[in-house]
């Protein structure tokens, strides 16, 4: 498909036509590109993913705190996190396109870039981040709550905070809760990559990467999980 029918689609599924469409191409627009194409791209979407990752917490916790009334605290927050997780914007990233209009380097195209989740899921978050930049704070917010909206029934509270299922996986019949050591942080301030790795009776059973260190622990939690339901890791060994 030609570039300039892509970001139409893109926009028609999105709900949003931007007076600018350099906003959204730079929100589409992946650093490898940038690397190899200074003369046709002067900026990646590192920026944009930052505001966009704000945007999205505000408008899920605006839906869930007006679509559940009753709940506390620790049951609005276990969803907003299901809400904004790496796979729910993956599967968002998807059925906008975005896949497909990604602007990556051979080497990032090469490697599955259109496949990578981190990659797909922060576009989502530089794309609604675009759309604050052209068009103001309102549309932006009504963007990223439509975008939203039609997932907040899908799943049960919690159901992929994997911290919670792996904490609660660990401590069944007694056991000792895990511990979450931060390993370092890389990249630059406005969007630092941190590493984790959560620890289990003094061993290393998952490690993970986010651009916060929740994200990070989340990512660390996954794994370990993971781990232990394909029997690749015991309880207190490290993976293998």
């Amino acid at each position: 498909m030609d570039p300039a029918d892509v970001l139409e689609v893109i926009q028609e599924r999105l709900g949003y036509s931007f007076e600018d469409p350099t906003h959204l191409r730079d929100a589409l627009t992946h650093r490898s590109f940038v690397n190899e194409h200074p003369d046709r791209a002067p900026r990646d979407n590192e920026r944009l993913e930052y505001l966009g990752d704000a945007i999205l917490e505000l408008a899920a916790s605006l839906l869930l705190f007006r679509r559940y009334g009753a709940a506390r605290e620790g049951e609005l927050t276990r969803r907003r996190a299901d809400l904004v997780c790496e796979p729910a914007l993956t599967a968002i990233a998807r059925d906008l396109g975005l896949d497909e209009g990604l602007r990556l380097g051979k080497g990032e195209e090469k490697s599955g870039g259109r496949d990578k989740p981190r990659l797909l899921s922060s576009t989502v978050e530089a794309v609604v981040a675009a759309v604050h930049v052209d068009g103001g704070e309102a549309r932006a917010l009504r963007v990223a709550r439509a975008l939203l909206a039609p997932h907040v029934e899908e799943l049960a509270p919690g159901e992929l905070d994997y911290k919670s299922r792996l904490q609660e996986m660990l401590q069944a019949g007694g056991g000792s809760p895990p511990a979450y050591d931060h390993v370092d942080a890389d990249g630059p301030d406005h969007d630092l990559l941190f590493r984790v790795h959560v620890v289990h009776r003094g061993r290393v059973i998952g490690e993970g990467q986010g651009r916060s260190k929740l994200r990070a622990e989340q990512d660390a939690a996954r794994a370990a999980l993971d781990a232990l339901d394909d029997g690749s890791t015991e309880r207190g060994e490290p993976p293998r």
